[in-house]
């Protein structure tokens, strides 16, 4: 016998993990393997290993202090390094306004937890992160409130929050927070700083916090700059209601070493998101390890440098094999994956056309390939490519996609 919160838990394994990892137990090798998954499904940067490999496998010296019991929030080294990277392109951050918790899950699970009591809700413009059904609302007891797009507009704004926010007090829903994926996924655009001064605003006027997963913040590598959420908001929202995540997973290519950030300025909030972190301590061997990293400025520099170089250089690539094989898409300025636009060869457009589409791509061609309902969009038939693997897994995974679409397209 389990609780009715386990057995909520256990039904809501998100999509993005068990398509993951069924596509990795049995993975494509074009020698040992040609009939494996191909996965493109996955946000993981494996075009970075060798920049990190020649530091992570370095000797290195383990102090009494590396194994002991440190601040279940971070260490204070960690802290300070971490608050430098985090002030490297805005303000500076405070060392003390950070927390750090066992991944940028763990830091969401934590934001959504101390603002949010069991029944409340977290308004999330759509599309959106499809794991956040989980990160945001699996232990905290809250709910998401999605937000559309207005009639005529394609993304939702600052109107778009207001309006959904207002419909859902009238209706009786207690709304905590705007929640923000910038850069978005699954989009990979980069919000204007016009943009998020307009959402901080309309948190302002609407009594909301502003929560922003930043986790992609270095992997902007076209269009304007990146800017952060408490840079932007800093003088139309009360910057203690701004809480930031980040981690090491998508800026530095370390997703297996789970380390993330929140960062916030409300001394009631990092008070009680200190003590959750009882829950998700990151190992001390592991603290000294990233602090190490970010310790040196100079390998910093160069690896953000030749990241967003081959950020670039993958997504052209990725985007020139589509736009071959005659699959639009929409243009991406940042992150690791391409919005696939495969609208044209649904039987109909319904959600369960686009599901049966997905089990075709994903049983008779072996792709894992994220259909656009995981991230909650409102019109059936996009779908998720990540292109940052190697680029020969890409190539083939646009190969098998168009084998399998083959001459299916239907009628415009």
């Amino acid at each position: 016998m389990v609780s009715q919160q386990a057995t909520r838990l256990m039904a809501g394994t998100p999509v993005i993990a068990a398509a993951h990892f069924t596509a990795e137990a049995d993975p494509h090798d074009p020698v040992s393997n040609p009939d494996g998954y191909v996965n493109v499904g996955t946000a993981e940067n494996l075009l970075v290993w060798d920049l990190l490999s020649p530091r992570l496998r370095a000797a290195r010296g383990v102090a009494a202090a590396d194994i002991r019991y440190a601040p279940l929030h971070g260490t204070p080294a960690l802290r300070s390094q971490v608050a430098r990277f985090l002030g490297r392109s805005g303000a500076p951050v405070d060392p003390e306004d950070l927390v750090v918790v066992s991944g940028a899950t763990a830091a969401l699970d934590i934001i959504a937890t101390v603002l949010c009591d069991p029944g409340e809700a977290l308004a999330v413009p759509v599309p959106y992160y499809g794991a956040l059904d989980t990160d945001l609302t699996g232990r905290s007891g809250a709910r998401i409130l999605p937000v559309p797009p207005l009639a005529g507009a394609s993304l939702p704004d600052a109107a778009a929050v207001a309006e959904t926010v207002r419909q859902a007090r009238a209706a009786g829903t207690t709304v905590r927070a705007l929640v923000l994926t910038s850069p978005h996924n699954p989009l990979g655009l980069v919000y204007r700083e016009t943009d998020l001064r307009a959402f901080a605003s309309a948190c302002a006027a609407l009594d909301l916090d502003l929560v922003a997963d930043e986790v992609y913040a270095h992997c902007a590598f076209t269009g304007p700059a990146f800017v952060s959420a408490r840079d932007a908001a800093s003088d139309v929202l009360d910057p203690h209601r701004v809480h930031v995540v980040w981690g090491f997973a998508k800026d530095l290519g370390l997703p297996g070493l789970k380390v993330g950030v929140l960062h916030t300025r409300d001394p009631r909030v990092r008070a009680a998101a200190r003590e959750l972190a009882y829950f998700a301590p990151v190992s001390t061997d592991t603290q000294w390890l990233v602090t190490d990293l970010l310790g040196a400025d100079d390998w910093v520099v160069r690896f953000l440098t030749t990241g967003r170089d081959r950020l670039a250089a993958s997504y052209a690539a990725a985007a020139g094999h589509l736009s071959d094989a005659g699959v639009p898409f929409l243009p991406a300025e940042a992150g690791f994956s391409i919005w696939t636009d495969l609208r044209g060869w649904l039987d109909a457009a319904t959600p369960e056309a686009e599901r049966l589409l997905w089990r075709r791509l994903f049983e008779a061609g072996r792709i894992n390939l994220l259909p656009g309902a995981v991230f909650h969009h409102p019109e059936p038939g996009w779908f998720r490519l990540c292109h940052t693997t190697d680029p020969a897994t890409v190539a083939e995974a646009v190969a098998r996609l168009r084998r399998v679409l083959g001459g299916s397209r239907a009628a415009s």
